[in-house]
């Protein structure tokens, strides 16, 4: 069912597919919009409660038009949808959010499947990236920006539009939420050097074909996380979902039968250890 959730000064579009059992709250990356989820979807086959949004800007969900924190749009969605705790699937821009929201609401958390995930508070240093893109930008060259990210984050698909025309338009479609939400989303307080907080049951999943300063944020997120699965993906770049759907979707649904043993017994995210 497709539904327009109030957040703070504004909406997101979301859909639940309905079902019963602890939910699965998908985040899309900043490279791709909710529909990234497609194909992972096809290869769940139905068995699980999916509820994924787009964020700010992306996909149907409106620009914004105030400020606001990622994390605190998960909060108002979970909050529409009444769920006291869910499994959150995270890629990317979307891991910042989850892992931030984990933090600051550690029991509304039953597990957390991130997949090449960002983090705030860890030192990535983007300038150099921010400044071409507006240089493109203003000579008003959108494919130009098309063919540096996927130089960057596609290097699995060719790196190319020609290459991988699939990525290629993911990309391309989300380009004017990258514009609109300038000065208007605000980063989470930092959360990198908080990570051995966590208590949820987590794996983390890379791109080996990354750009390689990603790879060294996840693998440094995952050791900070206490007892994170570490997941090698030797055929993916930054868009898992696209290259390996069927391995994102079994180890989804690995990591929803971790967190499904600690939920079934009513007790906190960190009941039994690990």
């Amino acid at each position: 069912m497709e539904t327009m959730v109030r957040v703070d000064g504004g909406e997101v579009w979301a859909d639940d597919t309905g079902g019963d059992g602890p939910p699965l709250v998908l985040l899309h990356p900043g490279v791709g919009d909710s529909t990234i989820w497609d194909p992972v979807l096809a290869a769940l086959g139905g068995r699980r409660r999916v509820i994924r949004y787009d964020a700010r800007g992306y996909g149907r969900s409106p620009a914004p038009v105030t400020s606001y924190t990622p994390s605190g749009d998960l909060a108002a969605v979970l909050d529409h949808f009444a769920l006291d705790r869910a499994v959150l699937v995270a890629s990317s821009m979307g891991g910042a959010a989850a892992l931030s929201f984990t933090l600051d609401a550690p029991e509304r958390v039953a597990g957390l499947a991130l997949f090449v995930p960002a983090v705030s508070g860890y030192d990535l240093d983007e300038s150099a990236l921010y400044e071409e893109v507006g240089r493109l930008a203003e000579a008003g060259d959108m494919e130009g920006i098309v063919r540096l990210g996927l130089g960057m984050w596609g290097r699995a698909g060719g790196g190319t539009p020609e290459s991988d025309p699939v990525a290629a338009a993911r990309f391309r479609a989300v380009l004017p939420a990258w514009f609109a939400n300038v000065g208007h989303q605000r980063a989470d307080p930092p959360a990198f050097d908080r990570l051995g907080e966590i208590t949820a049951p987590t794996l983390l999943a890379l791109g080996e074909r990354d750009r390689p300063e990603i790879v060294r944020c996840n693998e440094e997120t995952a050791a900070r996380i206490p007892g994170c699965r570490l997941i090698r993906l030797a055929a993916s770049d930054h868009y898992p979902t696209l290259r390996v759907p069927e391995t994102v979707a079994r180890l989804v649904e690995e990591l929803y039968e971790e967190a499904l043993r600690r939920f079934d017994r009513g007790g906190p995210p960190d009941e039994g250890g690990r």
